[in-house]
């Protein structure tokens, strides 16, 4: 089953012990961390948290309704197979098992009719409990496990319905589905049949007007007032400073390549981590890169968190740099690398060399820096 944990629900009085583990994403409304939940039997169950304490002050009402729609989604999901599990809830956190999968963009299920298969049969049952999910239109929130079937995340728009009779569950379950076969159009477009293009090319009169008045709204909000994206993982930031800061890396003569990937870090939202292949010879380490790079980055664009020194960078099936693999470095999720790695040894080698380097730069590292991704330079 899917992104199976324990069904045991620890009630909001008795809050269990969270052990942090990485934070996976840090945003003006939560910050949500991986880590251990540890109850008062001594069960240690791998969780997600959503910690709303971090929440922005003119945020935080927003904030507390979304989580109570993600509380009541995930109640009235229990049992579902790709659906987290409810494990606690309060006021101000929302903690839910740990669902073992990759998101979609990550993934890329390409030609996976498997896991469209599973994903549709997923959208099936939440219909059958009254349930909307309302935001499948986000890669991010859709995963794909290592069985390769789906699983979703993300519940804070969810809606709750009568399971039978409702006509606005019938209408925002067919917009699931269109986003769903959007995903399918992108990723396995051989497999859409023609009542699936039909579905594709004919939107809900609810969707065309959000299109027209809710969307653009939304978009002012999130994207530009707020330097949110909803695709891209890192940020507004890694959108528009990660290709000058790599650019203006470049310009130094002893720098081979250069990748820069995001990662979260509590309160402070997206840091970004540098990831340098230097010519062997050159003494340039990251205190060098980063007074190099204020001399040359325009004002406004700082030099990143993170500057890591690695002897390679991993590539994928088409020769680019594997972004998505330095952005599970750089989170410190090393534990979901290998389906990114797949049988390939060139980048099996990459990622050894490059954890390998991590090892040694932070042993040397007196007072390490305890943010994911930290012990660089």
């Amino acid at each position: 089953m899917p992104g199976a944990t324990s069904d045991r629900t620890i009630p909001a009085s008795t809050p269990p012990v969270f052990e942090r583990e990485a934070v996976l994403k840090s945003d003006v409304f939560s910050t949500i961390e991986r880590g251990v939940v540890v109850t008062a039997a001594g069960e240690r169950l791998p969780a997600i948290r959503r910690d709303l304490s971090t929440a922005r002050w003119w945020a935080r009402p927003l904030a507390l309704h979304f989580a109570a729609r993600e509380r009541r989604a995930l109640r009235r999901a229990a049992g579902i197979p790709g659906v987290p599990t409810l494990i606690h809830a309060d006021r101000h956190t929302v903690i839910r098992g740990f669902v073992d999968g990759l998101p979609m963009q990550v993934a890329r299920p390409h030609g996976n009719a498997a896991f469209f298969r599973s994903a549709r049969l997923l959208l099936r049952r939440l219909r059958r409990a009254g349930i909307a999910h309302n935001d499948l239109a986000k890669e991010p929130n859709w995963l794909v496990t290592p069985q390769g079937e789906a699983a979703v995340v993300d519940l804070q728009l969810a809606s709750l319905h009568r399971p039978r009779g409702s006509r606005l569950l019938r209408i925002l379950a067919y917009e699931d589905l269109r986003h769903l076969l959007k995903h399918k159009r992108k990723f396995h477009p051989e497999g859409l049949t023609p009542t699936e293009r039909r579905v594709l090319a004919r939107k809900s009169l609810f969707a065309r007007a959000w299109m027209r008045t809710g969307k653009p709204l939304y978009r002012l909000v999130t994207h530009r007032l707020l330097g949110m994206r909803d695709r891209e993982g890192g940020g507004l930031r890694l959108l528009r400073d990660g290709p000058r800061i790599e650019a203006a890396a470049r310009a130094h003569p002893a720098v081979r390549e250069i990748a820069v990937v995001a990662y979260p870090f509590r309160r402070d939202g997206i840091g970004l981590h540098a990831f340098v292949v230097c010519d062997p010879a050159a003494a340039l380490d990251g205190a060098a890169l980063r007074a190099h790079l204020r001399e040359r980055l325009p004002p406004g664009v700082a030099p990143p968190e993170r500057i890591r020194r690695v002897p390679t960078l991993p590539r994928d099936a088409t020769g680019a740099i594997a972004r998505p693999i330095l952005t599970m470095i750089a989170t410190g999720q090393t534990d979901q690398i290998a389906p990114l790695i797949g049988g390939d040894a060139a980048r099996r080698a990459a990622v050894e060399a490059i954890l390998a380097a991590r090892d040694e730069e932070e042993a040397r590292d007196a007072k390490p820096d305890l943010r994911p991704g930290g012990g660089g330079a």
